[in-house]
C-alpha cells in the first residue's frame, strides 16, 4: 500500500460495507432460526410417504443447512471486512500521528509521485517555534523507518484480508460454505500455515528432518478440519506433489528419518486423508483443478518405470475423512475403468501384492495398500451418498465383451449377465490376496467393502449407528438391500465365508427389519399402489421398501445367523422393534385409519409372530455354525450379544421403523413417544441380563439346549414387551400376554418348518 493511498483514504464505502454485511448476518441469523425452527421442525413431524419422504423431505434438510452455512460464511466474512477496515483505520491514525510528530521537529513528510514518500527538514524554525534538531539526519531516517514499517503493515493486513475474502468466497461455487472464522487473523494463519506446511511437503522425503516431520504431522492433525487450511494446502502441493510426497516418503530405503520416526507414518497418513476429505470439500478454482488431476492420474505410474499408479496411493490417503460425492463419483467411474482393464472385464485378478522394494503405502497394517478398491471401499463407508450411487452404477452391459451369464427366463438357456457395481465386487471379483504387517491373510478388502455397503444402505456413515431422526430409505438405498438379501440366499458363502462381514451385514438387516418382518408375513393383499395392504399398517414403512420375498428372507437370516456378530445385532435389534411396535399399536391415540385390526389381541399376536420367525430363522443360522466346534463357536456368539449391548442401548426409541423417527404420524401426538423411551429401555435391560447371564453360565452347549433356551426366551420376551406397552399407555392387559406368547411360539416352530422348505441346501448335516 503507497503512502498516499492510506494517508487519504476515504472509508466511507467500506464502513457501508461493513455495516450491509452485519445487517445480512443478522438477518440469516433470524432466517436460519425461522428454517430450523419453523420449516424443519413442521417436516420432522408431517406424516412423509411415496416421493415426499424420499425427496422432499431431503430437500427440506438440505434447505436449512444451507441457511445454516449462508449464515455462518456471511458472519466469516463480516468478521474478516471488519477487522481489516478496523486495522486500516488504525494504521491511517498511526500514520498522521508520525507526521504529525514529524512537523514538532521540523520535519516533513510528503508524497514523491510514484507512491513513496520523502522525509525532508523545514528551512528555518518549525511553526511551533521549535528549533531544528541538532542529528537531522538521525531523525530523518527514524521518521522514516517508522512511516515504512506503518505502510508495510497497512500493506499486510489489506493483502491477507483480499487474500482470506476471495479465499473464503470462493470455497462453494454452488450454494455455502461451512467454514466459519470470528476474525481476520484465524482465516489469514490458516492461510499461513497451509502454506509452511505445503512447503515442507515439497521438499524431497530423503532430506526431511525429524523437526519437519514433526511440524507437518502436529500441523495436519490440528488443521485437519479448517477448511481453507485444507484446500490451501492440497493447491500449493498439487495433485502431483501429494502422489510423489506419500510415495517417495514410503519407499522403502534407511533414513535417520524412517528410524525416528517411522512409527508414526500411520498417524501421517491418516492427518493427510482428513485434510485432503476437508479440501475436496471445496469448489475453489485450485481444488477443482486439484480434484480433476488427481482423478487424470488415477491410473498412471508414478514415475517413469514405476509399478506403482496414481489410484494405489491417493486410495491410501482416502481412508478418513468425508470427502466430497461428486469427486469420488468420478474417482470411482475412473477407477472401475483401470479394474476393467487389467482384469480383461473381470475375468482374471489385479493389483499384484507389492514386492519387498515398493512402497508401503499403507502404513496401518491391515494389508498393503497395493489393491486401490480396498481403501476406495473404505472412503465410501464415510460417504453414504457417493456409496449408494457407486454400487448402484454399471460395471458390464450385456453387450460386453465378458463371461457372466444367467438364466433370466428359466429355459435353462443362459444369457449375457448386466453386472452392477455391487455384482461385480461382491460376488465376482477375484480380490487380490493380501497380507498384514504380521504376515496374516489381510481381510481389509472385502471388510471395507462391507462397511461401503452399510453406509449406501443405510444412508449414514459405517459404524455410527442411525442419528437422530434419520431420513427414510431412498427407492435407490432400497433396491441396494434387495440385491443383498438376494445375493446372500442365492449363495450363503458370500457372506458365511467372510464372517468378518456379519457386523455390517447385520447392522443393515436391523435398520429394514420392517422390511424384512413383511416379507416374511406372506400378506396376499395389495393396494394399487404397489404397497402391501394390512401388513403395511402392522409393519410401516416411511420411505420406499426394499424388494424382499419370504424364501430370500429365510435364506438371509439363516446366513447372518451364522455369524456371531451378525446375529447378535439382529436378534437384539427385532426384540427392540417388537417393544416400539407393540407400544405403538397399543397407543389408545393412533389414528383408526392407521391401525393393523381393531383387535388388540390379534395385533399383539400377529407382532410376536413377526419376532419368533425372526428370531428362530436366526436361532437355526447359530445352531448351524455352533455344530461343529461348539464350546469355541458359542463362546464369540456371547461375547458378540453382550457387546453388542452398547450399540443396542444407543439406538433406544428409534422407533417402529427402524432409523426412522419413532412417531410415525403426527396424529400420533406425544404421548407415543413419550412412552418409547420408557418401554423399550426398561424391557431391554431385561433381555441384556438375561444374555448376560447366557455368557456366564453356559458352557460347551448343546444345539438341542440352544434351541429350547432360544425359544423359552422369545416366548419370555414377547410377554414382557406387551405388558410394559399396555403399563404405559394404562390399558387392561387380560389375554394380551397370552396371545404375544402364543404368536411367538408359532413363529419361533414355524421358523423351523420355513427353513427346512426354503432352504434345504444351507442346513449342515450333523
Amino acid at each position: 500500500m503507497d503512502f498516499e493511498t492510506l494517508r487519504f483514504a476515504k472509508f466511507g464505502q467500506l464502513d457501508t460495507a461493513v455495516t450491509d454485511w452485519a445487517t445480512m448476518v443478522t438477518n440469516l441469523a433470524s432466517l436460519k432460526e425461522d428454517a430450523r425452527d419453523g420449516l424443519k421442525k413442521k417436516a420432522d413431524k408431517a406424516d412423509w410417504s411415496g416421493d415426499n419422504a424420499n425427496v422432499t423431505k431431503g430437500f427440506v434438510d438440505k434447505t436449512v443447512l444451507e441457511f445454516d452455512d449462508a449464515h455462518k460464511q456471511a458472519k466469516s466474512l463480516w468478521n474478516i471486512l471488519r477487522d481489516t477496515r478496523d486495522e486500516l483505520k488504525s494504521y491511517r491514525s498511526q500514520l498522521d500521528e508520525a507526521i504529525e510528530r514529524g512537523l514538532k521537529k521540523n520535519l516533513t513528510v510528503s508524497a514523491n509521485g510514484g507512491g513513496g514518500f520523502t522525509v525532508s527538514m523545514r528551512i528555518g524554525p518549525s511553526s511551533t517555534g521549535t528549533p531544528a534538531p541538532a542529528d537531522s539526519e538521525s531523525a530523518m531516517n527514524a521518521l522514516r523507518i517508522e512511516i515504512q514499517n506503518i505502510l508495510g503493515k497497512a500493506t499486510e493486513s489489506d493483502h491477507t484480508g483480499s487474500v482470506a475474502l476471495r479465499a473464503l468466497s470462493d470455497q462453494a461455487e454452488l450454494g455455502f460454505t461451512g467454514a466459519e472464522y470470528k476474525d481476520r487473523d484465524s482465516a489469514d494463519n490458516a492461510i499461513k500455515q497451509a502454506d509452511a506446511l505445503a512447503a515442507i511437503a515439497k521438499k524431497d522425503p530423503a532430506d526431511l528432518t525429524v523437526k519437519e516431520f514433526d511440524k507437518l504431522n502436529a500441523g495436519l492433525k490440528k488443521m485437519s478440519g479448517d477448511e481453507l487450511f485444507s484446500a490451501r494446502f492440497a493447491e500449493k502441493l498439487k495433485a502431483q506433489g501429494m502422489l510423489d510426497f506419500w510415495t517417495e516418503l514410503n519407499t522403502p530405503r534407511p533414513t535417520d528419518l524412517q528410524s525416528a520416526r517411522g512409527d508414526q507414518y500411520d498417524e501421517l497418513q491418516k492427518n493427510l486423508s482428513l485434510t485432503l476429505a476437508t479440501a475436496t470439500q471445496s469448489d475453489s478454482r485450485g481444488m477443482t483443478d486439484w480434484k480433476r488431476d488427481m482423478v487424470d492420474l488415477g491410473s498412471q505410474p508414478i514415475a517413469r518405470g514405476s509399478n506403482t499408479v496414481g489410484f494405489q496411493v491417493m486410495s491410501n490417503l482416502m481412508r478418513w475423512g468425508n470427502f466430497d460425492n461428486k469427486f469420488l463419483d468420478d474417482y470411482g467411474n475412473e477407477l472401475i475403468k483401470a479394474e476393467k482393464e487389467r482384469t480383461d472385464n473381470g475375468r482374471h485378478g489385479a493389483w499384484r501384492t507389492g514386492s519387498p522394494m515398493d512402497p508401503v503405502l499403507n502404513r496401518t497394517g491391515s494389508d498393503s495398500g497395493t489393491d486401490p478398491m480396498t481403501g476406495f471401499m473404505k472412503a465410501l463407508s464415510s460417504s453414504p451418498d457417493a456409496a449408494t450411487e457407486f454400487f448402484s452404477d454399471t460395471f458390464l452391459t450385456k453387450e460386453e465383451d465378458h463371461e457372466f451369464k444367467e438364466d433370466t427366463d428359466g429355459d435353462g438357456k443362459k444369457g449375457m449377465k448386466e453386472l452392477s457395481n455391487f455384482d461385480y465386487l461382491f460376488e465376482e471379483r477375484d480380490w487380490p490376496k493380501d497380507y498384514t504387517n504380521k504376515g496374516e491373510d489381510s481381510i481389509s478388502g472385502r471388510n471395507n467393502m462391507a462397511l461401503a455397503l452399510e453406509a449406501a444402505t443405510t444412508g449414514h456413515p459405517a459404524g455410527m449407528g442411525p442419528p437422530d431422526n434419520a431420513p427414510p430409505h431412498s427407492a435407490q438405498q432400497a433396491r441396494l438391500m434387495g440385491d443383498i438379501v438376494a445375493s446372500i440366499s442365492d449363495d450363503k458363502t458370500r457372506l458365511t465365508d467372510n464372517s468378518y462381514m456379519g457386523d455390517s451385514i447385520g447392522q443393515i438387516a436391523s435398520e429394514y427389519l420392517p422390511d424384512i418382518n413383511q416379507a416374511m408375513s406372506d400378506d396376499p393383499e395389495v393396494l394399487e399402489d404397489g404397497q402391501a395392504g394390512k401388513v403395511n399398517k402392522l409393519f410401516p414403512i416411511t420411505g420406499s421398501p426394499a424388494d424382499i420375498n419370504h424364501r430370500d428372507a429365510t435364506r438371509f437370516l439363516l446366513a447372518v445367523g451364522q455369524t456371531p456378530e451378525g446375529y447378535a445385532r439382529v436378534e437384539l435389534t427385532q426384540k427392540e422393534y417388537m417393544a416400539n411396535l407393540m407400544d405403538y399399536h397399543l397407543n389408545p391415540d393412533l389414528p383408526t385409519d392407521q391401525r393393523f385390526s381393531s383387535d388388540k389381541n390379534l395385533t399383539v399376536s400377529q407382532i410376536a409372530y413377526g419376532t419368533g420367525e425372526v428370531s428362530g430363522t436366526l436361532a437355526i443360522g447359530r445352531q448351524e455354525e455352533i455344530a461343529g466346534d461348539a464350546e469355541e463357536e458359542d463362546k464369540a456368539y456371547a461375547h458378540a450379544l453382550t457387546q453388542t449391548k452398547g450399540g443396542i442401548s444407543g439406538t433406544i426409541g428409534i422407533g417402529i421403523g427402524v432409523g426412522t423417527s419413532f412417531i410415525a404420524t403426527p396424529a400420533v401426538g406425544a404421548a407415543v413417544g413419550g412412552a418409547a423411551g420408557t418401554v423399550s429401555s426398561m424391557f431391554l435391560e431385561g433381555i441384556f441380563k438375561d444374555y448376560e447371564g447366557e455368557a456366564k453360565n453356559e458352557a460347551g452347549p448343546v444345539m438341542a439346549e440352544h434351541w429350547e433356551n432360544g425359544r423359552d426366551k422369545n416366548f419370555k420376551h414377547s410377554q414382557e414387551a406387551v405388558i410394559e406397552a399396555a403399563k404405559a399407555h394404562g390399558i387392561p392387559l387380560q389375554d394380551l400376554a397370552t396371545h404375544a406368547r402364543i404368536g411367538a411360539r408359532d413363529g419361533f416352530t414355524d421358523a423351523g418348518t420355513n427353513v427346512e422348505a426354503m432352504g434345504p441346501d444351507l442346513k449342515t448335516d450333523v
